[in-house]
């Protein structure tokens, strides 16, 4: 015999959905925002539009590897460095240098968006003077999002709603209108981001890189966070920018 009333039903996780031009950008550049995500048991989604094959794979080229080969290198490596950090990915083999922003493209990723039902979206910001690619998936990745409302917009699965969106930090911020206006705390995942860095053999150059870069953010973590918090000693961090406004009851 039952009383009656409703079985309850299991809330799903919470989801995150990376949108990346290459296969190494969203270890460098959120690395940590994807592995706290799932150490929390969220789920974490990364659409890799390309491999990085053309610009991103001086090493591989300059060993005289073939186009093919360089693919399949870029996609084990994203492989691997995607399940350290406890994420899903997905290739869209888009191609790069150039990445040109199509609507089939576009559609692809309305149908991820509305498979994944993202509560946060990380993507490129809409500046880089020095890689078209990055902000051409920025792109694809906004208009995706508002497209995969749309209840009239013809592809699978349930529309979304309105997720907030962070553009993680590029590899120039001064030269792409960066500002960092969020500052992530990933102290308690850096060495499983650093693990994942170094899945990524072909850009080894970078490991240290951003290794640095994870040192100044946290700097600048602690001298905003207030005094007394308890901070770790070495606090890493990545930096963050919102183009939608917060919405929220409470200002902190």
């Amino acid at each position: 015999m039952t009383d009656g009333t409703a079985p309850a039903t299991a809330t799903p996780p919470r989801s995150t959905l990376v949108i990346t031009a290459h296969a190494g950008d969203s270890v460098w550049r959120a690395g940590g925002a994807i592995a706290l995500a799932a150490s929390r048991g969220e789920k974490v989604t990364i659409a890799c539009l390309t491999f990085g094959e053309r610009g991103e794979s001086a090493k591989a080229w300059r060993e005289g590897k073939k186009l093919d080969e360089i693919k399949a290198i870029r996609r084990e490596e994203a492989e691997k460095a995607a399940a350290t950090l406890g994420a899903d990915i997905v290739f869209f083999d888009a191609g790069d240098y150039p990445l040109l922003g199509t609507p089939e493209l576009t559609d692809r990723l309305v149908a991820v968006y509305r498979a994944a039902q993202p509560d946060v979206v990380l993507t490129h910001p809409l500046e880089d003077p020095y890689n078209g690619d990055h902000p051409a998936a920025a792109r694809m990745a906004l208009d995706a999002r508002v497209l995969a409302q749309a209840i009239g917009y013809p592809s699978e699965g349930q529309i979304i709603g309105a997720p907030p969106v962070f553009f993680f930090e590029p590899h120039q911020p001064e030269m792409c209108g960066f500002k960092p206006e969020v500052l992530l705390d990933i102290t308690e995942v850096w060495q499983t981001k650093r693990k994942a860095m170094e899945c990524l053999g072909a850009q080894q150059h970078l490991w240290d890189y951003y290794t640095d870069l994870a040192v100044r953010r946290g700097v600048q973590l602690k001298r905003n966070a207030g005094p007394n918090l308890g901070l770790a000693h070495k606090t890493m961090a990545e930096a963050y920018m919102r183009p939608y406004p917060q919405v929220t009851e409470v200002l902190d």
